[in-house]
């Protein structure tokens, strides 16, 4: 059987409602915490999980 862990939020710490297996591969997933309510995009890979930082909004010139 393959090992099984549940998405820990990085901002948080707590359990998220996602589990992952060894096998698993995400890319760009917006992670949800019910906890803090905040939503972060993550890779998954190995049972690694990277935070991807998003760049702040510019404002456009006309």
């Amino acid at each position: 059987m393959k090992q099984t862990e549940w998405l820990l939020c990085p901002l948080c710490g707590n359990k998220t409602r996602n589990k992952i297996r060894e096998d698993t591969v995400l890319k760009n997933y917006p992670l949800y915490c019910p906890k803090c309510k905040q939503e972060t995009l993550i890779d998954v890979k190995n049972l690694q999980i990277t935070v991807i930082k998003e760049p702040d909004a510019l404002t456009q010139s006309r």
